[in-house]
């Protein structure tokens, strides 16, 4: 979408921050959203909002119905679907994915890091597929997810300390993490083996073993996993699954230092 001036004194990086705010809001609603919903929400002035959300509608980042109700346009699913295609790091990871996929039978995810949130970029299913909240685009916390951990495993200490320190600790099961100095004992475990677990820590019943992906300066930190239920999944099965999850990332790793090279 091109860029917009305001007619209020707004500047173009003070409007796109705005779109973008909308943007979240209708998005990561559970239903289509009327304008008062919007409004009670965005902080904005009546006049700005309504001309913000046209600008939304005419470039189809939005949709408005019948009814008066916004909700994601599909513009934004065709340029979720071409970013999916054409990141690199996804394309360089899928064949390892779907390696670890044939070997174990389990649901495979590959994820990256963004604050204290893990992005799921990819996901092979598994061979019996098991319901689960992971799906591609989804966020996860850092702190009960395998990948979330292992990611935070190669951050530098004040990095992993203020991560921690920003986490809003909430208790998904009886597993969960639920304080910074629990987590922070669990990554020096982590650093320590190559690899984090998931002991039914996000989701009752799901386990995982993770394995760290990061580049030289940390513009990407991530990590790829196998995930399974609790009932296949043993913790012996996954200490035997910790080698060729390791050994995965560092073939992921290994590509992107040959075909991004100097760009990271």
């Amino acid at each position: 979408m091109a860029p917009r001036k305001g007619t209020e004194g707004e500047n173009d990086t003070g409007t796109l921050g705005k779109l973008m705010v909308l943007l979240d809001l209708v998005t990561h609603a559970e239903r289509p959203l009327r304008f008062t919903d919007i409004l009670a929400q965005a902080n904005q002035p009546r006049g700005t909002l309504h001309r913000q959300l046209g600008h939304l509608v005419e470039e189809g980042l939005l949709e408005l119905d019948a009814d008066g109700r916004y909700s994601p346009g599909l513009r934004l699913l065709d340029l979720a679907a071409r970013s999916w295609a054409k990141n690199e790091f996804r394309l360089i990871a899928e064949p390892h994915l779907r390696a670890l996929q044939a070997m174990s039978g389990e649901t495979v995810h590959l994820g990256v890091l963004r604050g204290t949130s893990i992005i799921y970029l990819d996901k092979v299913e598994g061979q019996q597929s098991v319901r689960m909240y992971s799906q591609i685009g989804n966020a996860s916390p850092v702190y009960c997810t395998g990948v979330g951990k292992a990611a935070l495993s190669v951050l530098p200490d004040a990095t992993v300390a203020a991560l921690a320190a920003a986490i809003p600790f909430q208790r998904f099961t009886e597993h969960t993490l639920a304080s910074p100095e629990s987590l922070l004992a669990e990554l020096s475990d982590i650093r320590r083996e190559g690899c984090a677990f998931d002991r039914e820590e996000h989701e009752q019943g799901i386990r995982c073993v993770a394995a760290p992906i990061w580049t030289a300066d940390h513009s990407l930190v991530g990590g790829v996993s196998i995930t399974g239920p609790a009932y296949r999944l043993t913790m012996e099965r996954l200490a035997e699954w910790a080698g060729p999850v390791r050994a995965a990332a560092e073939s992921i790793m290994e590509g992107m230092r040959i075909r991004l090279g100097p760009r990271r």
